[in-house]
Protein backbone atom coordinates (compact mmCIF):
# COMPACT_ATOMS: atom_id res chain seq x y z
CA UNK A 1 0.00 0.00 0.00
CA UNK A 2 1.43 3.39 -0.97
CA UNK A 3 1.24 6.97 0.23
CA UNK A 4 2.25 9.57 -2.35
CA UNK A 5 3.91 6.72 -4.19
CA UNK A 6 5.88 5.69 -1.08
CA UNK A 7 5.82 2.42 0.83
CA UNK A 8 4.00 2.73 4.17
CA UNK A 9 5.84 -0.37 5.31
CA UNK A 10 9.06 1.64 5.54
CA UNK A 11 9.66 2.97 9.03
CA UNK A 12 10.46 6.55 8.10
CA UNK A 13 7.50 6.82 5.72
CA UNK A 14 5.20 5.27 8.34
CA UNK A 15 6.40 7.71 11.01
CA UNK A 16 6.00 10.77 8.76
CA UNK A 17 2.54 9.61 7.64
CA UNK A 18 1.52 9.07 11.28
CA UNK A 19 2.82 12.51 12.28
CA UNK A 20 1.11 14.41 9.47
CA UNK A 21 -2.19 12.53 9.71
CA UNK A 22 -2.51 12.76 13.49
CA UNK A 23 -1.35 16.38 13.66
CA UNK A 24 -3.96 17.52 11.13
CA UNK A 25 -6.64 15.37 12.80
CA UNK A 26 -5.91 16.73 16.29
CA UNK A 27 -5.73 20.34 15.12
CA UNK A 28 -9.07 20.07 13.30
CA UNK A 29 -10.72 18.29 16.22
CA UNK A 30 -9.38 20.78 18.72
CA UNK A 31 -10.44 23.85 16.78
CA UNK A 32 -13.85 22.41 15.96
CA UNK A 33 -14.58 21.05 19.42
CA UNK A 34 -13.28 24.12 21.24
CA UNK A 35 -15.53 26.35 19.15
CA UNK A 36 -18.61 24.11 19.53
CA UNK A 37 -18.09 23.62 23.25
CA UNK A 38 -17.43 27.32 23.76
CA UNK A 39 -20.59 28.23 21.85
CA UNK A 40 -22.65 25.75 23.88
CA UNK A 41 -21.22 27.06 27.13
CA UNK A 42 -22.07 30.61 26.08
CA UNK A 43 -25.58 29.59 24.98
CA UNK A 44 -26.69 27.25 27.76
CA UNK A 45 -27.38 27.98 31.38
CA UNK A 46 -24.72 25.68 32.82
CA UNK A 47 -25.49 26.92 36.32
CA UNK A 48 -28.74 24.95 36.08
CA UNK A 49 -26.85 21.87 34.89
CA UNK A 50 -24.48 22.19 37.83
CA UNK A 51 -27.38 22.61 40.26
CA UNK A 52 -29.08 19.55 38.75
CA UNK A 53 -26.01 17.39 39.28
CA UNK A 54 -25.40 18.68 42.79
CA UNK A 55 -29.01 17.96 43.71
CA UNK A 56 -28.87 14.34 42.50
CA UNK A 57 -25.80 13.23 44.42
CA UNK A 58 -22.30 12.19 43.49
CA UNK A 59 -23.18 8.68 42.33
CA UNK A 60 -25.55 9.82 39.58
CA UNK A 61 -23.14 12.52 38.49
CA UNK A 62 -20.31 10.00 38.10
CA UNK A 63 -22.59 7.59 36.22
CA UNK A 64 -23.78 10.31 33.83
CA UNK A 65 -20.16 11.35 33.25
CA UNK A 66 -19.30 7.77 32.26
CA UNK A 67 -22.33 7.55 29.96
CA UNK A 68 -21.39 10.82 28.28
CA UNK A 69 -17.81 9.63 27.97
CA UNK A 70 -18.89 6.34 26.36
CA UNK A 71 -21.17 7.96 23.77
CA UNK A 72 -18.66 10.66 22.74
CA UNK A 73 -16.21 9.17 20.20
CA UNK A 74 -13.23 11.25 21.28
CA UNK A 75 -9.57 10.34 21.60
CA UNK A 76 -7.56 11.28 24.68
CA UNK A 77 -6.66 14.74 23.28
CA UNK A 78 -10.00 15.71 21.79
CA UNK A 79 -11.77 15.06 25.12
CA UNK A 80 -9.91 17.97 26.69
CA UNK A 81 -12.04 20.85 25.30
CA UNK A 82 -15.17 19.33 26.87
CA UNK A 83 -13.27 18.82 30.12
CA UNK A 84 -12.28 22.50 30.10
CA UNK A 85 -15.87 23.52 29.44
CA UNK A 86 -17.23 21.42 32.32
CA UNK A 87 -14.64 22.77 34.77
CA UNK A 88 -15.30 26.36 33.67
CA UNK A 89 -19.02 25.79 34.20
CA UNK A 90 -18.37 24.83 37.82
CA UNK A 91 -19.31 21.16 37.51
CA UNK A 92 -17.51 19.24 40.30
CA UNK A 93 -13.98 18.30 39.34
CA UNK A 94 -14.46 14.65 40.29
CA UNK A 95 -17.27 14.38 37.72
CA UNK A 96 -15.33 16.14 34.97
CA UNK A 97 -12.29 13.92 35.61
CA UNK A 98 -14.53 10.86 35.42
CA UNK A 99 -15.61 11.99 31.96
CA UNK A 100 -11.99 12.62 31.01
CA UNK A 101 -11.13 9.02 31.94
CA UNK A 102 -14.18 7.38 30.35
CA UNK A 103 -14.30 9.26 27.05
CA UNK A 104 -11.12 7.85 25.48
CA UNK A 105 -10.87 4.69 27.60
CA UNK A 106 -14.24 3.20 26.63
CA UNK A 107 -14.16 3.45 22.85
CA UNK A 108 -17.17 2.23 20.86
CA UNK A 109 -14.94 1.42 17.90
CA UNK A 110 -12.51 -0.49 20.10
CA UNK A 111 -15.40 -2.40 21.73
CA UNK A 112 -16.76 -3.51 18.34
CA UNK A 113 -13.33 -4.55 17.11
CA UNK A 114 -12.55 -6.35 20.38
CA UNK A 115 -15.82 -8.23 20.05
CA UNK A 116 -14.94 -9.28 16.51
CA UNK A 117 -11.35 -10.32 17.24
CA UNK A 118 -11.37 -11.39 20.90
CA UNK A 119 -15.00 -12.37 21.50
CA UNK A 120 -18.08 -10.44 22.56
CA UNK A 121 -17.74 -11.55 26.17
CA UNK A 122 -14.35 -9.80 26.25
CA UNK A 123 -15.87 -6.71 24.62
CA UNK A 124 -18.61 -6.50 27.25
CA UNK A 125 -16.04 -6.99 30.01
CA UNK A 126 -13.91 -4.23 28.48
CA UNK A 127 -16.79 -1.72 28.49
CA UNK A 128 -17.87 -2.61 32.04
CA UNK A 129 -14.31 -2.58 33.35
CA UNK A 130 -13.51 0.78 31.75
CA UNK A 131 -16.70 2.39 33.03
CA UNK A 132 -16.17 0.99 36.53
CA UNK A 133 -12.59 2.23 36.59
CA UNK A 134 -13.67 5.74 35.56
CA UNK A 135 -16.33 5.88 38.29
CA UNK A 136 -13.94 4.50 40.91
CA UNK A 137 -11.30 7.12 40.07
CA UNK A 138 -13.94 9.86 40.17
CA UNK A 139 -15.17 8.68 43.58
CA UNK A 140 -11.64 8.61 45.00
CA UNK A 141 -10.93 12.08 43.61
CA UNK A 142 -14.14 13.38 45.21
CA UNK A 143 -12.61 12.66 48.64
CA UNK A 144 -9.95 15.33 48.12
CA UNK A 145 -9.85 19.05 47.40
CA UNK A 146 -8.26 19.11 43.96
CA UNK A 147 -9.65 22.38 42.60
CA UNK A 148 -6.59 24.30 43.78
CA UNK A 149 -4.54 22.35 41.22
CA UNK A 150 -6.57 23.56 38.23
CA UNK A 151 -4.96 26.43 36.35
CA UNK A 152 -6.76 29.78 36.68
CA UNK A 153 -6.96 30.15 32.90
CA UNK A 154 -9.76 27.55 32.83
CA UNK A 155 -12.09 29.72 34.88
CA UNK A 156 -11.12 33.08 33.38
CA UNK A 157 -11.77 32.23 29.75
CA UNK A 158 -13.64 34.56 27.39
CA UNK A 159 -16.80 32.45 27.53
CA UNK A 160 -16.78 32.30 31.32
CA UNK A 161 -16.42 36.09 31.48
CA UNK A 162 -19.20 36.54 28.93
CA UNK A 163 -21.85 35.03 31.20
CA UNK A 164 -20.54 36.61 34.39
CA UNK A 165 -23.13 38.43 36.46
CA UNK A 166 -26.06 36.74 34.74
CA UNK A 167 -25.48 38.50 31.40
CA UNK A 168 -27.51 36.98 28.54
CA UNK A 169 -25.24 37.34 25.50
CA UNK A 170 -26.45 37.82 21.95
CA UNK A 171 -25.65 35.27 19.23
CA UNK A 172 -22.93 37.54 17.84
CA UNK A 173 -21.34 37.85 21.29
CA UNK A 174 -21.45 34.07 21.79
CA UNK A 175 -19.83 33.35 18.42
CA UNK A 176 -17.16 36.01 18.98
CA UNK A 177 -16.33 34.67 22.46
CA UNK A 178 -16.20 31.05 21.26
CA UNK A 179 -13.91 31.94 18.36
CA UNK A 180 -11.67 34.04 20.58
CA UNK A 181 -11.40 31.34 23.23
CA UNK A 182 -10.63 28.69 20.59
CA UNK A 183 -7.81 30.87 19.26
CA UNK A 184 -6.44 31.49 22.76
CA UNK A 185 -6.32 27.82 23.69
CA UNK A 186 -4.97 26.74 20.31
CA UNK A 187 -2.20 29.34 20.50
CA UNK A 188 -1.14 27.92 23.88
CA UNK A 189 -1.04 24.26 22.90
CA UNK A 190 -0.20 23.87 19.20
CA UNK A 191 3.56 23.64 19.70
CA UNK A 192 3.13 21.02 22.40
CA UNK A 193 0.80 19.00 20.21
CA UNK A 194 3.53 18.88 17.55
CA UNK A 195 6.08 17.76 20.14
CA UNK A 196 3.83 15.09 21.59
CA UNK A 197 2.67 13.67 18.27
CA UNK A 198 6.28 13.73 17.05
CA UNK A 199 7.34 11.50 19.93
CA UNK A 200 4.41 9.18 19.28
CA UNK A 201 5.23 9.03 15.57
CA UNK A 202 8.84 8.06 16.26
CA UNK A 203 7.77 5.23 18.53
CA UNK A 204 5.01 4.19 16.13
CA UNK A 205 7.41 3.78 13.24
CA UNK A 206 10.49 2.41 14.98
CA UNK A 207 9.27 0.11 17.76
CA UNK A 208 7.99 -3.22 16.34
CA UNK A 209 5.34 -5.42 17.96
CA UNK A 210 8.05 -8.02 18.66
CA UNK A 211 9.52 -5.57 21.17
CA UNK A 212 6.33 -5.60 23.25
CA UNK A 213 5.86 -9.35 22.89
CA UNK A 214 9.42 -9.94 24.11
CA UNK A 215 9.32 -7.61 27.11
CA UNK A 216 5.69 -8.13 28.13
CA UNK A 217 5.35 -11.82 27.38
CA UNK A 218 3.93 -14.43 29.79
CA UNK A 219 7.38 -15.19 31.19
CA UNK A 220 7.67 -11.69 32.68
CA UNK A 221 5.91 -11.33 36.08
CA UNK A 222 5.74 -7.58 35.50
CA UNK A 223 4.23 -7.98 32.03
CA UNK A 224 1.05 -6.02 32.81
CA UNK A 225 3.00 -3.06 34.19
CA UNK A 226 5.41 -3.12 31.23
CA UNK A 227 2.55 -3.28 28.72
CA UNK A 228 0.68 -0.42 30.41
CA UNK A 229 3.70 1.87 30.44
CA UNK A 230 4.69 0.86 26.90
CA UNK A 231 1.25 1.80 25.58
CA UNK A 232 1.32 5.38 26.85
CA UNK A 233 3.74 6.90 24.28
CA UNK A 234 2.04 5.29 21.28
CA UNK A 235 -0.97 7.63 21.00
CA UNK A 236 -3.37 5.58 18.88
CA UNK A 237 -7.15 5.35 18.78
CA UNK A 238 -9.27 2.26 19.29
CA UNK A 239 -9.31 1.35 15.61
CA UNK A 240 -5.53 1.51 15.43
CA UNK A 241 -4.59 -0.34 18.59
CA UNK A 242 -6.92 -3.37 18.50
CA UNK A 243 -5.17 -4.97 15.48
CA UNK A 244 -1.84 -4.49 17.29
CA UNK A 245 -3.35 -6.07 20.40
CA UNK A 246 -4.64 -9.01 18.37
CA UNK A 247 -1.15 -9.53 16.91
CA UNK A 248 0.38 -9.51 20.39
CA UNK A 249 -2.26 -11.96 21.62
CA UNK A 250 -1.43 -14.27 18.72
CA UNK A 251 2.22 -14.16 19.81
CA UNK A 252 1.23 -15.58 23.21
CA UNK A 253 0.81 -12.43 25.31
CA UNK A 254 -1.80 -12.85 28.06
CA UNK A 255 -5.27 -11.41 27.48
CA UNK A 256 -5.02 -9.10 30.49
CA UNK A 257 -1.62 -7.87 29.37
CA UNK A 258 -2.99 -7.14 25.91
CA UNK A 259 -6.02 -5.35 27.37
CA UNK A 260 -3.77 -3.23 29.60
CA UNK A 261 -1.65 -2.32 26.59
CA UNK A 262 -4.69 -1.33 24.49
CA UNK A 263 -6.36 0.62 27.30
CA UNK A 264 -3.27 2.65 28.14
CA UNK A 265 -2.66 3.35 24.45
CA UNK A 266 -6.06 4.96 23.96
CA UNK A 267 -6.63 6.47 27.43
CA UNK A 268 -3.21 7.99 28.11
CA UNK A 269 -0.77 9.67 25.77
CA UNK A 270 2.12 12.11 25.71
CA UNK A 271 0.16 14.70 23.67
CA UNK A 272 -2.65 14.45 26.22
CA UNK A 273 -0.24 15.03 29.12
CA UNK A 274 1.30 18.03 27.37
CA UNK A 275 -2.10 19.58 26.64
CA UNK A 276 -3.48 18.86 30.10
CA UNK A 277 -0.48 20.61 31.62
CA UNK A 278 -1.93 23.84 30.25
CA UNK A 279 -5.03 23.39 32.46
CA UNK A 280 -3.74 21.21 35.32
CA UNK A 281 -0.94 21.90 37.74
CA UNK A 282 1.73 19.18 38.07
CA UNK A 283 0.33 17.51 41.25
CA UNK A 284 -3.11 16.98 39.67
CA UNK A 285 -1.61 15.88 36.36
CA UNK A 286 0.60 13.32 38.12
CA UNK A 287 -2.32 12.14 40.23
CA UNK A 288 -4.53 11.74 37.16
CA UNK A 289 -2.01 9.82 35.08
CA UNK A 290 -0.85 7.72 38.01
CA UNK A 291 -4.38 6.76 39.04
CA UNK A 292 -5.45 5.79 35.52
CA UNK A 293 -2.24 3.82 34.90
CA UNK A 294 -2.54 1.92 38.20
CA UNK A 295 -6.22 1.25 37.52
CA UNK A 296 -5.43 -0.16 34.07
CA UNK A 297 -2.73 -2.38 35.57
CA UNK A 298 -5.23 -3.70 38.11
CA UNK A 299 -7.75 -4.45 35.34
CA UNK A 300 -5.04 -6.22 33.36
CA UNK A 301 -4.26 -8.47 36.29
CA UNK A 302 -7.96 -9.26 36.74
CA UNK A 303 -8.31 -10.11 33.04
CA UNK A 304 -5.26 -12.39 33.24
CA UNK A 305 -6.66 -14.20 36.27
CA UNK A 306 -10.11 -14.56 34.69
CA UNK A 307 -8.67 -15.66 31.36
Amino acid sequence: MGWLGLDLGERLVSSVHFFLYDTVKIFLLLLGLMFVVGLLRASLDLDRARAYLEGRGLGLGLFLAVVLGVVTPFCSCSSIPLFIGFVAAGIPLSITLTFLVASPLVSEIAAIMIGDQFGWDVAVAYVLAGGTLAMAIGWVFSRFRLDRWVEDVVRTSRVAALRAGGHRPTLAERVEAALGESRDIFRDVWVWVLVGVGVGAAIHGWVPTDFFARWAGPQNPLAVAVATLAGVPLYVNGAGVVPVGEALWAKGMGLGTVMAFMMSSIALSIPMAIMLRRVMRPPLLALYFGSVALGIMALGLVFNLAG
